[in-house]
């Protein structure tokens, strides 16, 4: 699918961030399907009549499962200026996650050293560090509750590879559709209930504070849980 305007949650010179499909893949890879990347560079030279191509760099990475917002820069001085925003942990990242198990305390702090399989693309958690491990961490809150269902706030203070998905699985609470990670069951859509709500920077040439806010999918069961 082709990005609309629909899709677009912020731009200027210098930015842009979509809201994410689940099921897109932000840059090329072994699957050969097209990525986010080279529609949201096809909007840019159809948008603004550019001769060739547009100039676009990857700031950070969502996994193929997960919606929502996901920034772009259009600059070099951007790309370089925000990948260390992302770095040095500037950028404060807000997510929303359905589970069906309560969590047994409301809201905490998760601390986990993770060690990521690339031959399997799964990663296992472990309590103390050990080798090849990286340090991850995040907190949580439950803020919502719907027909069994639980709506849970995370905010990640490191961004490491399927972070949040494995650890909420070690509260006992996987993520609605994560089968990778502990729910009984995939989603016939490749999705799963993680959505990438807020991200909240200062702008990397503006100096502005930037907040951009991702609405939920509208699936026939997301949408359901905009309003907490």
């Amino acid at each position: 699918m082709a990005v609309t305007p629909s899709d677009i949650l912020y731009e200027d010179n210098h930015l842009i961030a979509i809201n994410k499909r689940a099921g897109d893949i932000v840059q090329v890879d072994e699957t050969g399907d097209k990525p986010l990347d080279e529609m949201v560079k096809s909007y840019l030279v159809a948008t603004y009549n550019k001769p060739n191509t547009a100039f676009l760099g990857v700031v950070h990475r969502l996994d193929r499962p997960v919606s929502g917002v996901i920034l772009f820069a259009k600059t070099s001085k951007a790309l370089e200026r925000m990948n260390a925003a992302f770095k040095n942990r500037e950028v404060k990242k807000t997510y929303w996650a359905v589970v069906r198990n309560r969590p047994a305390k409301p809201s905490g702090t998760l601390v986990h050293w993770l060690v990521k399989n690339p031959q399997k693309n799964v990663v296992t958690p472990h309590l103390s560090e050990v080798p090849g491990s990286q340090r991850a961490e995040l907190s949580y809150k439950l803020i919502g509750e719907l027909g069994g269902y639980y709506l849970m706030e995370i905010d990640p203070l490191t961004g490491r590879s399927h972070q949040i998905r494995v650890q909420l699985s070690t509260l006992g609470c996987p993520i609605v559709g994560d089968n990778k990670y502990g729910y009984p069951r995939g989603s016939r859509k490749g999705s799963i209930c993680l959505h990438a709500r807020r991200l909240q920077f200062t702008h990397p040439v503006k100096k502005e504070p930037v907040n951009i806010f991702a609405k939920l999918p509208v699936d026939g069961f997301w949408e359901r849980f905009e309003n907490f």
